[in-house]
């Protein structure tokens, strides 16, 4: 991200004194150099390597920083800068110089439920604007990071359950039992014992820690402290609810002030228990102490690559040859290319000429068939023709002989019938030939002996 600037934070921010730390994060105050103001920097370990389990990834840190960007509320820190070097990620925050709440009220004398109502409406101010625009916080809690008294997780998040912004809502119910009463809801002997309470919602009203406690206020932590996540106060129910918006409980306050301070220092002192307890139980946290050994073997390992020159040169040298090889590689490559394309062009030449041509047989093949079926008809047609021309033939050869036999049987003098100069066998034998063509004309369609000229004279004659 470009929002990650690229220089030595040190050149910008005077780094004071350590106000927090984390597994992967320390907390220091500093001065900016222009402007005198004083931020919080906060230290982010990078993981170094996808395998690695040790620092923070850069895109959770990205994530982060995003949603920072979009953050603007009195009760939220914003953020002004950040920075980013071989190791860290710093984000330069605005600096909440009032301490952790949960040592704020061990260090009180008293605590009125006034008071403590006016705490959650900070918070619960501070959660809706995050809601409204679906950011959930997931680690509200009164107290630091290593007090397991003050473990504030909802039963989803212990069952590894999805999680929503419900999960915020169960952790203003507890932050409220632990203002009210200086006790965990749900603390058990073990971590065990904590988180099977949590998963069973066992918890109750001790007379002892609620005994001046208002029914409204339990109500309110019993309405946050739900299983079901749909029966749960919402963010906005938990703004308009009547423990946040009644004022009455002042009154009643000044009616009880002296029994209810004594209960109230009782409190407080119980607070400042569970501090002690919990600080001197817990192992001091190093790891960010190990970061930083470990980032000064970097820096020393850094230092060293100075008396490496010697080979950073050979290594150059070798790095020319290849970049040589590597052009020599790219010229022949390029060579193969233009080949190859040629070829691959020749080819596709090819292949289309080769689909024409078995374009061409296919339509040949379909013509050829084509042809072949009209050829059986015409044969067919032609057989049939033939039948009827033998048969016609035969018929004509039997009309002949007996017409040559009338002919004959005729008067051989040539008589015309009382017609001079008129041969009756002429006269005959057109009269005969033409009603044969006729009738050959009407059988056959004229088409196969459409030239025979029948003479019947030199036949009458030999008869």
């Amino acid at each position: 991200m470009e929002l990650f600037k690229q220089h030595n934070v040190e050149d910008f921010y005077e780094i004071g004194e350590e106000l927090g730390s984390g597994q992967f994060a320390i907390v220091k105050q500093c001065r900016e150099r222009s402007s005198g103001r004083e931020y919080a920097a906060k230290f982010i370990k990078k993981r170094q390597s996808m395998a690695s389990s040790r620092g923070v990834r850069r895109e959770e840190i990205e994530r982060e920083v995003t949603i920072l960007q979009q953050i603007q509320h009195p009760n939220i820190v914003t953020l002004h800068d950040v920075y980013e070097n071989r190791t860290d990620v710093v984000l330069i925050l605005e600096l909440v110089s009032g301490g952790e709440l949960f040592d704020f009220l061990a260090q009180k004398e008293s605590l009125s439920e006034e008071e403590a109502t006016q705490f959650i409406k900070q918070i619960l101010e501070g959660v809706n604007y995050l809601h409204t625009r679906k950011i959930a916080h997931f680690d509200l809690k009164v107290c630091p990071d290593t007090t397991r008294c003050c473990l504030a997780g909802a039963p989803e998040i212990v069952n590894y359950e999805p999680l929503g912004l419900e999960a915020d809502m169960w952790s203003i119910g507890v932050i409220t039992y632990i203002l009210l009463s200086g006790a965990s809801p749900f603390l058990g002997e073990t971590k065990q014992d904590t988180l099977r309470n949590i998963t069973a919602v066992n918890y109750e009203f001790d007379e002892e820690f609620f005994g001046h406690t208002s029914e409204l206020a339990k109500k309110f932590i019993s309405q946050l402290l739900e299983k079901d996540k749909r029966k749960r106060l919402t963010i906005q129910d938990a703004l308009c609810h009547p423990w946040i918006k009644s004022n009455e409980l002042r009154e009643e306050g000044k009616a009880q002030e002296p029994k209810k301070r004594e209960r109230r220092q009782l409190k407080t002192k119980r607070l400042r228990e569970y501090t002690i307890k919990s600080h001197s139980s817990m192992p001091p946290n190093n790891t960010y102490v190990n970061f930083e050994r470990f980032a000064q073997v970097v820096e020393d390992i850094g230092q060293m690559e100075s008396s490496f020159l010697g080979l950073a040169a050979v290594r150059d040298s070798l790095q020319d040859d290849i970049d040589a090889l590597v052009s020599i590689y790219n010229e022949k490559e390029a060579w193969y290319k233009e080949e190859s394309e040629a070829v691959r062009h020749e080819l596709s030449q090819i292949r289309y000429e080769f689909r024409k041509a078995e374009a061409s047989k296919r339509s040949l093949q379909e013509e050829v068939q084509a042809f072949s079926g009209s050829l059986a008809a015409v044969s067919g047609r032609f057989q049939e023709r033939q039948g009827h021309f033998d048969a016609l033939r035969l018929e004509l050869s039997n009309e002949l002989k007996w017409v040559q036999e009338v002919v004959g049987s005729l008067p051989a003098d040539g008589g015309g019938g009382g017609y001079p100069g008129c041969s009756f066998a002429t006269v005959f034998n057109n009269d005969v030939n033409e009603a044969l063509k006729e009738l050959l004309n009407r059988s056959c369609g004229g088409e196969l002996l459409s030239g025979i000229n029948l003479d019947l004279t030199e036949t009458g004659q030999q008869r």
